[in-house]
């Protein structure tokens, strides 16, 4: 059996990111009945709108499925607790030290992976105890690490130091890509901008329609004194660069950036002032489609390329 799928329980080792703005029940439901794992992201979710999307989610499949939880997010100590609660049976930690709750969720039962963006953080992980890691290239989409490592050369510079299973992530939206990652190293891949261009995201019908006009080209990693974001380049986007002209100060940056700007454009629709957080990729995703389509033709893609490499 793989790594993954019998870590987790799934029957294809595909696990969908848990996307602020994109990642509700009705996604990581789909995912989760589709043979993946789903994956609720609860960095755009208050602790009790969390709760809910949690029981919709275990009345939506009898299928595994996680939490992606930001470690940057304020009410983490009530994010925890409501996982406990609920009987959540994997979690998906990120943007933080591996050691602040891993052992607390083990203690619980609970599988934990932890995202990273370097072999270095890889191996702290692999030290706090978490069950696999998540390795993530420069060109996802979302926070992201400031080495800029593409997952090309991430993945078996991570693989060559952990003993854990690995995940890869960035960059990867078809059968090809997943098979391209695995025969680097990984035994699963996690895929986030085609999972936001599905008929289940919660993301608007604005944000969806602009990711299938994204060529490639069209995004960008930036803000990295703040928080490192790969966005699509739109007016906010262009007013962070003319920003970037002066050589602002950290606050400056914080000011131009406000609250909720995620929200505003991938919950939203304000496609000129909102933040369009997505990956490399979206250049060659062309429809939205149902999950489990998306699936399906994935793992058909894949063992169709398989065969086609073996033929070599």
């Amino acid at each position: 059996m793989n790594k993954i799928t019998s870590l987790f329980n799934i029957k294809y080792p595909i696990v969908q990111g848990g996307m602020i703005w994109n990642s509700g029940y009705k996604l990581a439901s789909a995912v989760s009945n589709a043979g993946g794992l789903g994956l609720l992201g609860a960095g755009s979710m208050y602790p009790e709108v969390l709760r809910e999307h949690i029981q919709k989610c275990k009345k939506a499949t009898d299928k595994p499925f996680g939490v992606n939880v930001p470690m940057l997010y304020p009410n983490i100590e009530e994010i925890m607790q409501i996982i406990v609660e609920e009987g959540v049976k994997i979690v998906f930690t990120s943007a933080g030290n591996p050691k602040t709750w891993t052992q607390f969720l083990k203690d619980k039962g609970i599988t934990v992976v932890h995202v990273v963006s370097s072999s270095k953080f890889a191996l702290k992980a692999q030290e706090a105890g978490v069950d696999a890691v998540v390795a993530e290239g420069f060109e996802a989409g979302g926070h992201n690490g400031r080495e800029e490592t593409t997952t090309l050369t991430l993945i078996p510079m991570v693989k060559e130091k952990i003993k854990i299973p690995l995940i890869a992530a960035g960059g990867i939206a078809t059968g090809r890509g997943m098979l391209a990652a695995m025969v680097l190293g990984a035994d699963g891949v996690q895929m986030g901008s085609r999972f936001a261009a599905s008929v289940e995201s919660s993301s608007h019908e604005n944000f969806k329609q602009t990711i299938l006009e994204t060529e490639e080209g069209g995004t960008h990693l930036t803000l990295k004194e703040l928080a490192p974001v790969r966005l699509i380049k739109n007016k906010f986007y262009n007013d962070v660069q003319e920003l970037y002209t002066k050589c602002p100060s950290t606050e400056e940056l914080k000011a131009l950036l406000g609250r909720a700007r995620a929200k505003r454009g991938m919950f939203e629709g304000d496609l000129a002032e909102g933040e369009l957080e997505i990956g490399q990729i979206a250049g060659l995703i062309h429809d939205i489609k149902p999950v489990k389509q998306i699936v399906d033709e994935v793992i058909n893609e894949f063992e169709t390329a398989k065969k086609e490499v073996v033929a070599y």
